[in-house]
Formats: C-alpha cells, structure tokens, sequence
C-alpha cells in the first residue's frame, strides 16, 4: 500500500501538503519478531504499515497483554509519545517481515505549526485513534468473547491465517482453551 493512499484515507490533502509529508518519510525494511516500539521509551517516529501483520502488547510478568493488532494501511504510533512527548506504555512486535513508512515526530510537529491542511490532517489522525480506542474498550467491556471473537472474524477474516491463536486469545481477554471452545462452537 502506498504512502499516499493510506496518509489520504485518514483525511484527504491537497497534493502540495501530501508532498511535504511524503519528503519526510523514509521507507523502512524489518524483520519478524523486530521490537519496533518498546514500552517506558519515547518514541520519536510514527510508522505506517506498508506491508505486514504487528501487534501492540503490554508486556506484563507473567505473560504479554496483547491488545491491538496491525496491518497494511494502519499507523504504529505511541499516542503518548506523538502527543505529550514522554514514554509509551507499549511495545510492538512484528509478526511478519514487514515493510514501513517512518516519519519523524519532530518533523511532522513542524509541519504542523507550517501547513494548517497538514494540521487539520493530524488532527483527524488523531481523532480517528481516539474512536478506535474507544471501540475497544467498548467491546471489551459490553460484549462477550464470543461476541469479539466473531467482530474479529467479520472486520479481519485474514487475521486468523495471520496471527498465532494465543496473540488472538491474548486479545480478548481469554485462555487459549477459552478460545478453541469458541472456534469449535462456531464451526
């Protein structure tokens, strides 16, 4: 997916402010398993996922919290770190050989304060993770595993051929055992 159909599917932009935006991105190549954002650090770079499958977990003693997934056309970020400048509570791992799109938070915080359409843009982005993260919470609040699990089948079928079954347990919030009696009902 390219840069400019994901930065225009989060809000349109005029072709001279996708521009400036596209000359501060770089594209970057990583590895399965790659820790691309680590929790207690701030994050200096927003990353849009031009091809691959990465999680975002809570690392936890006894076992990973894993509580959102990507995929082509979504954006990695650490909110904290995107808005307030401190360390995320986050990490992210890649769960294919992926492919990205980097851009500085220095350099879009820039662009910001230059272009008010690129401003309006981020904005947007910004508005558009805050929905999403409420509809999770949501979901994991009102509606039973069952119910998740069947959200998730609908929204990213591609998800259970992408995605070991134990990040997909992790997710809503149940055993993996949990979760093969679910599958096994559903079939």
């Amino acid at each position: 997916m390219k840069l400019l159909e994901i930065l225009n599917h989060i809000h349109p932009l005029s072709q001279e402010a996708a521009q400036k935006i596209l000359g501060y991105s770089t594209e970057i190549r990583l590895s399965k398993g790659h820790i691309l954002l680590e929790a207690d650090k701030t994050e200096t770079s927003i990353y849009f996922i031009k091809k691959g499958m990465v999680r975002a977990f809570a690392p936890k003693e006894e076992k990973d919290i894993t509580f959102w997934f990507g995929k082509e056309g979504s954006p990695i970020v650490s909110m904290k770190s995107y808005v307030a400048n401190l360390p995320g509570y986050e990490c992210v791992e890649l769960l294919e050989d992926c492919e990205l799109y980097e851009i500085k938070n220095k350099d879009l915080q820039q662009l910001f304060l230059e272009d008010i359409s690129i401003a309006n843009w981020g904005r947007k982005f910004a508005e558009i993770l805050l929905v999403q993260t409420e509809e999770r919470l949501i979901s994991k609040l009102f509606k039973s595993a069952k119910e998740r699990y069947l959200e998730l089948l609908k929204d990213n079928p591609d998800f259970v051929q992408r995605i070991q079954l134990g990040y997909i347990a992790s997710y809503l919030g149940i055993t993996q055992v949990s979760l093969s009696r679910i599958r096994a009902e559903i079939k």
